[in-house]
C-alpha cells in the first residue's frame, strides 16, 4: 500500500508539471487571424504582413523561416529579425506543427513580441495544425 501512495503522488507531481509546461492560453481572440484572411491578402498581393514562421518549416507563401522558438538559437533569431521593423509593424507568426495547447513554439514567439513592445502582430489561427488548417482548405503554399 505504501508503495502505491508513493507511485500515486509521483504520478500526481509529474503530471501537475507537465499540465504546467505550456500555458493554455497567451493570446486573446482578437490576435488571431483567420487563415482565410491571411491567404486572401497572400493571393491578391495586398497588405501582405509579415510573416515569421516560427515552426519546424515555412510553406506559406512570403513567410521568413526563423526555425522551432523552443530552441533559444531560434529564438534569438526571431528576436533579431523582429529588431529590423518597426514596433507597429503588422506582424503574423505561425507554427502549425501540432495543436496550439502542445505547440512548444508559439508561446516564445508571442512573449518575444509582447517583451519588444510590438503592437500589431497576430497569430496565424492553425489551432489543428497546418495541414488541417491550411493546406486541406487549399491556401497558398511555396513550392
Amino acid at each position: 500500500m505504501r508503495s502505491f501512495k508513493v507511485f500515486l503522488l509521483g504520478f500526481l507531481v509529474f503530471a501537475t508539471a507537465a499540465c504546467n509546461a505550456q500555458k493554455p492560453v497567451t493570446w486573446t481572440p482578437d490576435q488571431l487571424m483567420q487563415p482565410a484572411d491571411l491567404a486572401a491578402s497572400i493571393r491578391t498581393n495586398t497588405n501582405i504582413p509579415v510573416i515569421l514562421s516560427v515552426g519546424p518549416g515555412a510553406i506559406i507563401p512570403h513567410s521568413i523561416d526563423i526555425g522551432m522558438t523552443n530552441d533559444e538559437k531560434n529564438l534569438e533569431k526571431l528576436k533579431t529579425e523582429l529588431a529590423k521593423l518597426s514596433r507597429s509593424t503588422a506582424v503574423v507568426i505561425y507554427c502549425g506543427c501540432c495543436p496550439f495547447e502542445r505547440c512548444p513554439n508559439i508561446r516564445p514567439a508571442l512573449e518575444a513580441l509582447k517583451e519588444m513592445h510590438f503592437t500589431n502582430y497576430h497569430l496565424l489561427n492553425l489551432s489543428t495544425n497546418i495541414k488541417t488548417d491550411w493546406i486541406n482548405k487549399g491556401y497558398p503554399v511555396t513550392e
